[in-house]
C-alpha cells in the first residue's frame, strides 16, 4: 500500500484526485485548511490542516506521517487559489497570498516530502500546475506567475533529484472546479467552452486520471514534464477569451 500526499484535496481537482488514489487502495492524507466532505473520511482519506503557506507547518506535517507510515511514496501538490482582477487592481496581501500558497506551498511540500524520498532512493513528486503559466491570460497575472513558476520547479527538481525520485505536472486547461463557478457566470462558462476545441470543461476526474498515470510505474520514464489536459485549448493561436480590463 502507497501512501499518498494530496494537498488542496477537500475539493475541486485535490478532492477528485484523492478518491482515486483511494479507491486503487491507496492510503491517503489530505493537507488542507478546510475540513473535508465527511464522505471522504468515511472513503478512507485522512484529512490533517494544513496551510501549505507555512513553512514550518507543512515541515513538521510531512514528517509526521512518515513517520506513522513508514514511507512517502506520491506527494501532489495540488493547493491553488486565484483572485480575478486586473493587473492595476492587485493589492500585496492578495498577491502574495496566492505567490506563498500556490507557489512556495508546493516549493515546502516537495522539499519536505523529497528529503524522505531522497533517503529511501523512491518516490513521485507531483503538482498541479496550469495553462495559465504558458501564455498571457488577462485577469490573472499573479496566478499565471505562479503556475509558470510550477512549471519552472517541476524541471529543477527533476534534474536534482534523479534518479530515483521522478517529478512531474499537470498543466490543466479549464476544468469545472468550485473554484471555476465562483469566478464565472454561466454566461463566461459558455464563452470559454466556445474557446475550447473539444467544446467543454474538463471533469475534475479526467485531470485526476492524469495524476494517478504519472504516479504510477507505466510512467517511471516521465521526469521533468508537464502534461497538458486542456481539450486542445493551446493547441493554435486564439484571441485572448476575456479581453482586456481597462479598455
Amino acid at each position: 500500500m502507497r501512501t499518498v500526499v494530496i494537498s488542496g484535496a477537500s475539493s475541486g481537482i485535490g478532492r477528485a484526485t484523492a478518491a482515486r488514489f483511494a479507491a486503487a487502495g491507496d492510503r491517503v492524507v489530505n493537507l488542507d485548511v478546510r475540513p473535508p466532505d465527511p464522505a471522504d473520511v468515511r472513503g478512507g482519506i485522512s484529512w490533517r490542516e494544513v496551510d501549505v503557506a507555512d513553512w514550518v507547518e507543512v515541515g513538521r506535517a510531512v514528517d509526521e506521517i512518515h513517520a506513522e507510515h513508514g514511507a512517502m511514496d506520491v506527494v501532489v501538490a495540488n493547493a491553488g487559489i486565484s483572485v480575478r482582477r486586473g493587473v492595476l487592481d492587485i493589492d500585496e496581501r492578495t498577491a502574495r497570498r496566492v505567490m506563498e500558497v500556490n507557489l512556495l506551498g508546493v516549493l515546502r511540500l516537495w522539499q519536505a516530502a523529497a528529503r524522505h524520498m531522497v533517503a529511501r532512493r523512491h518516490g513521485v513528486l507531483l503538482a498541479t500546475a496550469s495553462v495559465n503559466g504558458m501564455r498571457g491570460y488577462p485577469l490573472y497575472a499573479d496566478y499565471n506567475a505562479t503556475k509558470a513558476g510550477v512549471a519552472s520547479l517541476c524541471r529543477t527538481f527533476a534534474l536534482e533529484l534523479s534518479p530515483h525520485v521522478r517529478v512531474a505536472c499537470v498543466s490543466p486547461g479549464a476544468v469545472l472546479t468550485p473554484m471555476q463557478q465562483a469566478e464565472y457566470t454561466e454566461e463566461m462558462l459558455a464563452a470559454v467552452n466556445h474557446q475550447i476545441p473539444a467544446g467543454r470543461h474538463a471533469a475534475p476526474e479526467e485531470i485526476a486520471a492524469a495524476f494517478v498515470y504519472l504516479a504510477s510505474d507505466e510512467a517511471r520514464f516521465c521526469t521533468g514534464q508537464e502534461l497538458v489536459i486542456d481539450g486542445g485549448e493551446t493547441a493554435g493561436a486564439t484571441t485572448a477569451m476575456h479581453g482586456t480590463a481597462y479598455a
